[in-house]
């Protein structure tokens, strides 16, 4: 493309590819692109930054920035500054009546007003400065010497300023690098008339170079349609249609980007290639039916995650092994996530904090989504006394998760790291159940005695969920404003033991998450009572697909909304690893650095940054809901908001306690945070870095695609139901309701009795018709219009 949008992204200038006049006008006109014109306009040069930039000369590195890029665009962009004002029409009306000449693409007034911007097309043999000194001669008129440079970037106008504008600038494309330094023509890239398609410029997009990755993600989505990706280049366009559709079927789209699309079918089709075809395809598939790019399948997410696990061979650069350590090198591969859009925007587990990136590592990149939900309940129940605010309200890091796998899928390598995570809490808690123990037998051995030992009310904090609801209750009693933490590898466990008292299962984890008081009185003194002001009790659960459906019964009480929800990869078919992931001494231990600091934390804490990007990630989801009428989805959202706002604060207090180790080290970090209360507040404002703010998109993304994968159908046959009662609506059950739906819009007696006989059969009689419809005015289904005649008002 010949028309680049400038952004800012980590403080680097990033380019983006303008694809329409509507979108280039939009840009033109958004914001407070007038406002800041207007002042520039009067002298305010300050606010001149502020304008939308543009680029027509130069195409982006490969990594999307602009800084240092040496390839060039079939269009050269023209600064022509400092005219007289006498000047300034006499040259307009000269460009214009050049424009044919000259090959004008684009002519628009300056921002200071006081010259002309404008776009012509490049003569491939001239450089770029040659191309500017060819049109200032044309021209009659000096071009600005400093910004001859390719990537100079443009300040660009409102509307009202675009003079002259040429669709066909948004259908030209990339020129082939022929000239090496600028300076000196590489006459060997010039393709021969022989080599290259009559009537076709090269784009970009075939420009580009495949990357192993993006190969390796075709090739997978081939092979879920049922073809050979080594043998989809069969001769005959008909052929070649059909296999390349098959491929942008499955969802090859929202894994890669337009251009990286285009170089990898240059190369798997290098005949289809070269073919108009090719390109309408794959234009119209990203235009018409990538639009969600925000929304991944499982099987989508898993081919993602086998590309980039093929891609990087399992294996880190030196150096990067070595920023993480040994152990950590063999889980670094990239995360598998949500791609969003196609700008490939993924998760590393270089980037993320101590004790998250090992816990990867641990398990390996495949499960890095699953793991990272499991684990997220433990740093919460960890971080007890860490209060975020999440659209005003002030609640712990309350979660509950759910992995859901088939058997033999990787789900029993998650355990080892949760105990490493709540290491800390089992050995006190060990100890409190000996306590507990002693008592049990004292108390059995003065059963028929007088004086009866007192009962200790341990703060057991690690529950299992092998128990009752008496016992729960009461431990989650005694912990002391603590949270408590279950976890159970296998989730029939919670099916089973609490299949009589589901309900009150559902209750005390919907009150868990929000944080809410729980109440439990019985009626024997000696039984369990219990009043807790703030009930805190975080949940991992693991298990197949089916026992989540026995875990969730109801779809509309708002449990479902609450877990957290992941899935591992099917690996039905995947090779026996050579050295499987396991967890290491020197995992586990760095995994423990970081909960022993934890419980240090305490406060309410607000993310302004991280609440913004929630905001906006509602927004999205409600916009395409609103689009496609998905009344689930624009409701599984709220809660998917917090959830994810609250798992990313998760992992940012491991980043502040990271960055505490690394500069104290263990004990000086442990120091630091008793003597400073407040310093783990300042870290984790800081932490909110555009790495971690990507990161929310990311596990928001995924969580609410495994809700929708696993709980759409349900959701929706659950409100539709006739037990549920949303609206206040007549039901029918009887006879005499599939009469009245028989009835027309307008009917009369005549037509009623007919019905009610095939219905009730011959001894049907005229009073009981219209008894019948006496019934129906009375309950407002009908209203007469003429004697023996009525209209329906309810169908």
């Amino acid at each position: 493309m010949s028309v680049h949008y400038i952004y800012v992204e980590d403080g680097v200038k990033k380019m983006r590819p303008i694809h329409s006049r509507e979108e280039y006008l939009s840009l033109r006109n958004g914001g407070s692109q007038k406002s800041i014109l207007a002042a520039v306009r009067r002298g305010d040069e300050s606010k001149k930054h502020l304008l939308v930039q543009m680029n027509y000369s130069c195409l982006p590195n490969d990594d999307g920035t602009l800084k240092g890029s040496k390839r060039m665009t079939t269009t050269v962009a023209m600064d022509i500054d400092h005219v007289p004002p006498e000047e300034m029409q006499p040259l307009r009306e000269r460009i214009l009546e050049k424009k044919d000449e000259l090959g004008l693409d684009m002519l628009e007034g300056s921002a200071r007003g006081e010259g002309y911007h404008l776009v012509f097309a490049r003569k491939p043999e001239l450089s770029q400065e040659e191309n500017l000194k060819w049109a200032s001669d044309l021209l009659g008129v000096e071009y600005d010497k400093g910004a001859k440079d390719i990537t100079r970037v443009f300040f660009t106008t409102t509307e009202a300023e675009l003079i002259y504008l040429d669709d066909k600038i948004f259908e030209q494309a990339a020129l082939p690098p022929f000239w090496d330094n600028q300076t000196t023509p590489n006459l060997s890239c010039v393709p021969s008339v022989a080599s290259a398609p009559s009537g076709r410029a090269v784009s970009r997009e075939e420009g580009s170079r495949a990357t192993p990755e993006s190969l390796a993600k075709f090739d997978l989505c081939a092979k879920e349609a049922g073809l050979d990706a080594s043998s989809m280049d069969i001769w005959g366009e008909r052929n070649w249609h059909s296999n390349l559709m098959a491929v942008l079927s499955v969802g090859v789209g929202k894994l890669m980007s337009r251009e990286q699309l285009f170089a990898v079918v240059a190369e798997r089709l290098k005949n289809y290639s070269q073919t108009d075809d090719c390109r309408t395809l794959i234009n119209y598939f990203y235009d018409n039916y990538n639009a969600d790019k925000g929304f991944m399948n499982a099987g989508l997410r898993e081919i993602n995650a086998k590309a980039q696990s093929m891609a990087s061979g399992r294996a880190v650069s030196q150096e990067e092994g070595s920023a993480l350590g040994p152990d950590s090198v063999k889980g670094s591969a990239l995360v598998p996530a949500c791609v969003e859009g196609s700008t490939g925007s993924e998760l590393s587990a270089k980037r993320l904090p101590q004790g998250v990136r090992d816990s990867v590592a641990a398990v390996g990149p495949a499960l890095a989504m699953p793991i990272i939900t499991a684990i997220c309940p433990c740093i919460g129940a960890l971080a007890t006394g860490v209060r975020l605010d999440v659209h005003g309200h002030m609640r712990g890091l309350n979660l509950i998760s759910y992995i859901a796998g088939d058997f033999a899928s990787g789900k029993g390598s998650i355990d080892p790291v949760v105990d490493a995570w709540m290491s800390e809490i089992a050995a006190l808690d060990a100890m409190y159940l000996q306590q507990e123990e002693e008592y049990n037998k004292k108390k059995l051995a003065a059963k028929n005695k007088k004086e009866q030992p007192e009962d200790p009310k341990l703060p057991v904090r690690y529950i299992t969920f092998n128990t009752t609801v008496a016992k729960l209750a009461e431990r989650l009693g005694n912990t002391e404003g603590k949270h408590a933490f279950s976890f159970t590898p296998e989730a029939d466990t919670v099916a089973q033991k609490w299949r009589s008292s589901m309900c009150d299962f559902s209750v005390m984890l919907r009150q868990s998450y929000d944080g809410s008081k729980y109440d439990r009185e019985a009626r024997s003194a000696e039984a369990v009572n219990v009043h807790i002001k703030h009930l805190l009790w975080n949940v991992t659960m693991c298990g197949t697909p089916d026992a989540l459906y026995r875990v969730v019964t109801n779809y509309t009480d708002g449990f479902q909304s609450r877990i957290a929800l992941a899935q591992t990869p099917d690996n039905t078919y995947a090779p026996l690893e050579d050295k499987p992931y396991v967890l290491t001494d020197k995992q586990a231990e760095r995994i423990r650095q970081v909960a022993h600091l934890l419980p240090l934390m305490y406060g309410e804490v607000v993310l302004p940054k991280l609440e913004a990007r929630g905001r906006d990630w509602l927004e999205k989801i409600r916009l395409e809901a609103m689009k496609n009428d998905d009344r689930v989805k624009a409701r599984e959202r709220f809660r998917t908001c917090v959830t994810a706002q609250r798992m990313v604060c998760c992992l940012m207090l491991c980043r502040v306690c990271e960055q505490l180790i690394q500069k104290h080290g263990q004990s000086g970090a442990e120091t630091q945070l008793k003597l400073h209360p407040n310093l783990w507040k300042e870290l984790l404002l800081k932490a909110q870095t555009p790495a971690m703010l990507d990161t929310y998109d990311v596990i928001a993304d995924s969580l609410i695609d495994n809700a929708l994968y696993f709980f759409r159908d349900r959701i929706e046959n659950a409100f539709r139901s006739r037990e549920y009662a949303a609206r206040n609506e007549r039901k029918r059950y009887g006879r005499n309701d599939t009469i009245y739906e028989r009835l027309d819009l307008e009917f009369g007696f005549d037509m009623a009795m007919q019905h009610s006989i095939s219905m009730n059969g011959a001894d049907v009689s005229r009073n009981k018709v219209h008894q019948m419809l006496k019934n129906w005015k009375n309950q407002g289904l009908i209203v007469p219009i003429a004697p023996n005649r009525y209209r329906k008002v309810s169908h």
